[in-house]
Formats: C-alpha cells, structure tokens, sequence
C-alpha cells in the first residue's frame, strides 16, 4: 500500500506532442481549412485556438507572480473574499433605509445608494439610520453624489470613527456621466466637482475613494471586452493626470479611483479581463513612481450586464446574472452585484432582489468561490486570454493616449467611432442570430405575452439611468440592449389586438421536414406570431385544407431542398392567396421558384429581425 502511494500514474502513458496532436486533427478534417473550422476569431481582435499546451505558457510574463504581488493579474491580496452588494435607489431616506437594512440582513454586506440632487444632512442621517457603517461598505452614485460625498465625510468625522473602520466610495465620474454619456465638454474635469479639496481633507481615510471609472457605459452601449478595458483605462489615466496636475500625489490620486465593470455572458473572456485589469492598472500606476505599494492595486466592482438582459422570458436572466457572477468571482472582482432578473423593465422586486443576492450567497457558501485565490491560475486557456486581452486593451490605451488622452480623442469623435462600428457588428450578428439571446432572438417562448410592466418605453429605454440635461457639445455615446430591436418586434405584434399565426405545412422526408419546422416555429415566434406545428402530411391537399381550415396568415412549407420544387408549387396554387406562402430553406431551385411566384425564404443565413420586419408590415401590424 505505501509503495501504491508514490506511484506515478500518469508515466504509465506514452506522451503525446504537439505535433500528434495536430497530425490527428488534420486527418479528422479531411482537408477542410484549420483556421475556418477551429479557430475562434473572436471580435476583440484576436483568435482563441482549439487546445492550449503547457509550451503556450512560455512567454506570459506574468507567470511568476502570485495572489497579492506585482502585477496582481492573480488579485490584489491571497484571499477571494468579495463583497456582496445591492443597489438602493433613493426617492424616500426612509424607505431606502429600510431597504438597505433588510438587504444587509440578508447576505448583502455592501450597499450602493443612489441619490438625486439636493440632499441634505437631515437625509443622510435618515437614510443611515441603524446601518453600523463600521460593519458595512457604503457607496453613492447619481446625480447629487458630490454633495453626499462632502455630506458622509462630515458625519463620519463627527462620530469620530477611525479612519481604517470607514470603507466608502462615490461614484463622481465627470468624463463618463457629462462628456461620455451626455456630451458635455463643459464640466469633464475632476477638479470641476470640489473632490481634489476632499481628497487633500480627508487623505487619512485609505479606504475611501472619490472617484468612479465606469467602463459599465461602454459594455451598454455594445463595446468588446477588450474596448471596455482599454477606454476605462484610458478614463482613468486621464483622472491621474488631472488629479496630480491638480497637486495630488500619484498614491492620493490612485488610490482615489474605483474601476466599475460590467459582465457579459462571455464566461472566460469575462474571468480573463479581470485579470488583465489589474495586471495594466499597475502598469500604468507604476509609471508615477507611487511610495506606496497598496497605490498599484486596482479596487474593481463587477455588475452583471445590462446590455445582455432581456424583457421577455425574463427568468433567463437569472441564468445570465449567475454565470456572469461566476465569471467576476472567479476573475477575483472585489465586489458583484447581480442586478434583479425584471430591472430591464420595471423597479426590482423583493422577490427578484432576493434571489439576485442569493446568487451570490450561493457562490461563497456553496461552491466556495470565496475560498481559493485565483481560481484559474495556470490555466492554459485563461492564461493566454489574458495575456490576448491585455495586449489588445493596451494597444487601444496607447492609441488613446497617442490622440492626446480619453477627452480628447471623444471630443474629436473617434472614440464614438470605435464603439459605433463595434456596436453595428454587434448588431448584425444578433440580427442573423451568430450572436444568440435565448428567448429573444432564438427559442422564445411561444405562447408568453408581455406583462403590463413591459411598455414602448421599457423596451426602448437605454441603460444610462443619469438624470443630467441632455444639451451637447459633440455627440455622445448611447447605450441600449441587445434585445431592444427583437422586443420591440415582438411588442408591436402583442399590442397590435391580433394574434397572427405562422401554420407548418410538413410534407415529404419526416427528418428533413421535422427540422424545418422546428427552426420556423423558432422564427417566426421571435416576433410574437404563434406557430402551428404539424407531424407530417400525406398529401399536399391535406396539408393545404388544414392550412386553410387553421385561419393563418402565413403557411410555411417544411420539406427536403430536393422535393420543394414539386411540392411548393402546388401549395402556393391550392392556397389561391388565402396566405403568406413562405419556403423554409435556401434550395437549390430558389430561382425556379421565385420565378413561379414564391418569393419568400427563410434559413440559417437570413437576417431575422429584417426579414421578420418584412413579415409584419404584409400582415398590416
């Protein structure tokens, strides 16, 4: 038995090399190209291969390190204990407070107020009340978080609490809410706000932070992973410069700044970009030559994404949230908020709040994410997407920089320019469905019907939640969702008073005429036009007398490419116009058939929304 304790299974094989490795695939492939078929082409500027070695560590410079050391690609410290936070919106202090208490004594442990202009100290005391500040991290976004800041300063010297006990941040970020989001040059500066003044009177408190980078705004408004670190990055750097132009030190002005991120459902890209995050952040910190070691360290808040979040089917965003979740924990963000399956399209619920924390609860008490520091360190895969996303994010910071900073180069518009034109690839790949939002652009489900919550408004809003003017000086960004266009579609049908229906007409081979079927009844379903399924016909004039007999505005015929050109004729001439006559497929007699009449076509290489688009203006909705 002991000897058994020191044996070395794994020498028991013969190892396999690189070149076996591809030998083997190259025969699987029977000549089809390697790069078409197996490599990721991903669109944050780089490609992902199949299979990743120990050899595709060599060169990855940050391989050395460790959990809490220079550059903290593997954390800013050697445990994984994020906080677990919840948004608050303040329109009452009170009924905010009771809010914030009930989710800190259920798992919450930081808590986001967000607060409007004109708030005073009376308000503050009444939204604090009960809530021990020591036990709990506070921070504070929205229109009137400059005062708040002052506001919460005040108190906390009053009560004559010990600097290291206060862990607070406010989320004043000038470049994001005025010159991103709303245009304004005007007013993009740190020293605009008064918080260089507050950081000098309160520099004892090492665990407050003034200053917010949102790189949220560029996940919403459809960035690249890679897009929304490299500009964040950028946002920053401009503060650090403003900061120490303003006579801070490089260590007030870095240990100012807080990094909010938002987190796709790109599960190890996500995990990834954390990573990098923290790796560049030190990169640039160094630059400044800080005395303190704790200077280079990036403090990142993770939020689940809007832009993914859907109206419709709504529960799948319970699935988004906790995968994304996943995605922030493991990748060792200092604290995550899953935002509420319904906050797309109406104030969140105690229900949708609860399950929202528990989520999170579920990582930590559950899996234990909260027990291993850099869960993916040594990955080979996620090793070397962080050090692809690094190098992209970098190359776009320098290329910001070489414009003459963030501000700069949004004021000449180019920044808009790199977020527009990833925003339309975004938007076509959803469109054709290479880019899948389940239970909006694929698998909908079929018989939902929008609540009374979902409205024009909801469906259209953008995800900027800022209550600031709209005047500009250039144009800004615009942020929105990624269902937005299919919603609205399918909104337009449920509030249009009919109920179309899309009947299928399966004849033919079973297997080919089944999956047709299916694929049309997905189809047509994503705009809100209920599908009639069928088994199989025997004939085309039972097929065509159960259309007619179903009353459906549009008869979609499900066969083989090889039989349409007989069957599809004769559907179309037995129906005499009783309905929308549409071929499933992309067969090789499609001229054929359109020279016969049928011009309507569905498949895998349609641009659903525009075709679907089509569809509801000849049925008049």
């Amino acid at each position: 038995m002991a000897e058994s304790k020191h044996q070395k299974l794994f020498t028991e094989f013969p190892a396999v090399s690189t070149a076996d490795w591809e030998a083997v695939i190259a025969k699987d492939l029977k000549g089809a190209d390697y790069d078409k078929k197996l490599v990721w082409k991903t669109m944050e500027g780089f490609n992902v291969r199949p299979y990743y070695r120990a050899e595709n560590l060599e060169g990855i410079r940050h391989m050395a390190s460790k959990p809490g050391q220079f550059p903290y690609v593997r954390g800013v410290s050697e445990s994984n204990n994020w906080l677990i936070r919840q948004t608050v919106k303040v329109e009452s202090p009170e009924e905010a407070n009771k809010q914030a208490l009930d989710a800190l004594m259920k798992g919450a442990d930081s808590i986001c107020f967000k607060v409007k202009k004109d708030f005073s100290a009376h308000d503050l005391e009444k939204l604090l009340s009960g809530i021990e500040i020591k036990a709990v991290e506070l921070n504070f976004e929205g229109c009137g978080v400059a005062g708040v800041a002052a506001l919460f300063m005040e108190k906390v010297e009053k009560a004559g609490l010990q600097s290291e006990d206060v862990r607070a941040s406010f989320n004043i970020d000038p470049i994001g809410k005025k010159l991103t989001l709303k245009g304004r040059s005007c007013g993009a500066s740190i020293s605009d706000s008064g918080i260089v003044e507050l950081i000098k009177k309160y520099d004892k408190y090492r665990r407050v932070r003034f200053v917010g980078v949102n790189g949220t705004i560029f996940n919403n408004c459809g960035s690249t992973i890679v897009q929304e670190l490299g500009l964040s990055l950028s946002v920053a750097h401009e503060y650090m410069v403003q900061m120490t132009d303003a006579g801070l030190s490089a260590d007030q002005a870095a240990r100012n700044i807080k990094f909010n991120f938002a987190v796709s459902s790109n599960y190890f890209m996500e995990m990834a970009k954390f990573r990098a995050a923290r790796m560049l952040w030190a990169t640039i910190v160094k630059e400044y030559n800080p005395e303190r070691e704790c200077s280079l360290k990036m403090k990142a808040h993770a939020v689940t994404s809007l832009f993914n979040a859907t109206v419709y089917d709504p529960y799948v965003n319970m699935l988004r949230g906790t995968t994304e979740a996943m995605s922030a924990a493991i990748g060792g963000a200092s604290s995550i908020e899953v935002l509420p399956f319904d906050a797309a399209f109406e104030a969140p619920s105690e229900f949708s709040s609860r399950i929202a924390r528990n989520v999170q609860l579920l990582l930590k008490e559950e899996s234990r994410f909260n027990q291993v520091a850099d869960i993916p360190g040594g990955s080979y895969y996620i090793e070397n997407l962080t050090q692809s996303i690094a190098d992209q994010a970098w190359a776009l910071f320098k290329d910001i920089e070489g414009k003459g900073g963030y501000v700069k180069a949004f004021e000449s518009g180019h920044i808009q320019k790199v977020i527009t034109e990833t925003a339309a690839k975004r938007d076509l790949n959803i469109a054709t469905r290479r880019e899948i939002l389940l239970g909006t652009n694929q698998y909908p489900n079929f018989s939902e019907k929008a609540g009374d919550a979902v409205t024009e408004a909801t469906v259209t809003a953008g995800a900027c939640g800022c209550c600031c003017g709209k005047e500009s000086d250039v144009e800004p960004l615009h942020p929105y969702r990624a269902g937005m266009a299919f919603e609205a579609l399918r909104l337009k049908t449920d509030r249009s008073g009919r109920n179309p229906k899309a009947f299928m007409l399966t004849l033919g081979n079973l297997a080919f005429a089944r999956a047709r079927a299916q694929f049309s009844s997905n189809f047509f379903a994503c705009a809100g036009i209920a599908p009639i399924d069928n088994t199989l016909f025997a004939s085309v004039d039972e097929g065509v007398a159960a259309a007619i007999e179903s009353k459906a505005e549009i008869v979609v015929i499900c066969s083989s490419d090889d039989e349409y050109a007989a069957f599809a004729p004769e559907v179309a001439q037995k129906l005499g116009g009783k309905a929308i006559v549409v071929v499933a497929g992309d067969p090789a007699c499609k001229e054929e058939l359109m020279a016969k009449g049928l011009n309507n076509f569905i498949s895998v290489r349609s641009n659903v929304l525009q075709t679907l688009e089509g569809f509801q203006k000849e049925l008049g909705i």
